[in-house]
């Protein structure tokens, strides 16, 4: 019998007869819910052949305000909001001006954001192991702000290329911990760049100020044998063909509502793993569950014709999902 490692390996090369995997990420209340239902770790409840994990940070990806109070500064002094039911906002950027004269980057070498790391790896020996290394794009408009940032880009683009550019060696140097002291698959990158239906910004700023950093982050992981996942909500159409020069392995979430998926699959589907593509702002919000059975179906069929693909909602399992949809979609992707 393959472990979930092996599954997933075989997937990623595109074997024809193996079983579409699954992966599911949950909100708060999605996931008190799914925990109710299934019971306990939903990983190991649901047994999910992707497992993930990343650095401890001061602001958590879920920072709920019971723990943290209204607001919580996080290392790079950006100023969030906090909520129970999903990951905040940034409310105060530690960037007024365009420059970095004056600016500190946190510590990429603080220890305490890998102590669990360790023994989270050797527990999930088995299974498909990601950790997540960071964003870029992301965290540049958490520390400018989005529309300030955009403005850069046409009018400071030095600035942007060196605040960029710090940033990448601040990932970097956390890879180089991960390498030096951990066993794991694959590293993963969180980094939105489109819209409902176009990029933020056009092919063409994106192939000059974020892809000569992403050739540095996935050619490191390369160099030490490990995978690389990214993660990109809305429409990146354009540059998909890109990513897989640079050596993307998986490419999440790929949102229905934003591209057509089936188009992915004939152009890219033999160079690139899918995960992702059900719908949660349309499907999973207002079908019934019977439906929502049937289009894990057709897209356990199509998209997972050849390998290359890893059933998962188009975004995390958020509050507005009807609970009989959450228990359709779980029960019908494990379904084999």
């Amino acid at each position: 019998m393959k472990t979930d490692c092996e599954w997933i390996k075989a997937v990623l090369q595109h074997r024809s007869g193996e079983p579409v995997p699954y992966n599911f990420m949950f909100s708060p209340p999605a996931q008190r819910f799914a925990e109710e239902h299934y019971g306990g770790n939903l990983e190991e409840a649901l047994q999910l052949p992707l497992r993930m994990e990343a650095p401890s940070s001061i602001k958590p990806l879920y920072a709920d305000p019971k723990n943290f109070g209204s607001t919580v500064k996080d290392e790079f002094g950006v100023v969030w909001s906090t909520s129970p039911i999903d990951r905040g906002a940034p409310i105060n950027r530690c960037l007024k001006e365009p420059r970095l004269t004056g600016y500190a980057f946190p510590n990429a070498h603080e220890e305490g954001r890998f102590t669990h790391l360790g023994a989270w790896c050797r527990d999930q020996r088995g299974h498909y192991r990601i950790i997540w290394v960071g964003d870029l794009w992301e965290r540049a408009t958490f520390m400018r702000g989005m529309e300030d940032l955009l403005l850069d880009v046409m009018v400071n683009p030095g600035f942007v290329e060196q605040l960029l550019d710090e940033i990448t060696a601040y990932i970097l140097q956390t890879m180089d911990v991960f390498f030096a002291r951990f066993e794991f698959e694959a590293i993963a990158v969180s980094d939105d760049y489109g819209a409902q239906n176009t990029m933020v910004m056009s092919p063409s700023h994106w192939r000059r100020l974020i892809k000569p950093c992403l050739s540095r982050i996935y050619s490191l992981a390369k160099n030490y044998g490990r995978d690389v996942f990214h993660h990109s909500c809305g429409n990146i159409t354009p540059i998909i063909g890109d990513l897989i020069d640079l050596g993307l392995d998986i490419l999440h979430p790929i949102q229905p509502e934003a591209m057509d998926i089936h188009h992915l699959k004939r152009e890219f589907g033999k160079d690139l793993t899918f995960c992702g593509g059900i719908s949660t702002q349309g499907l999973l919000r207002t079908a019934t569950p019977e439906q929502v059975k049937e289009e894990v179906r057709k897209l356990k069929r199509e998209m997972g014709a050849g390998g290359g693909y890893i059933l998962e909602p188009g975004i995390v399992i958020q509050a507005d999902i009807p609970p009989a949809n959450i228990i359709a979609m779980i029960d019908e992707a494990r379904m084999t």
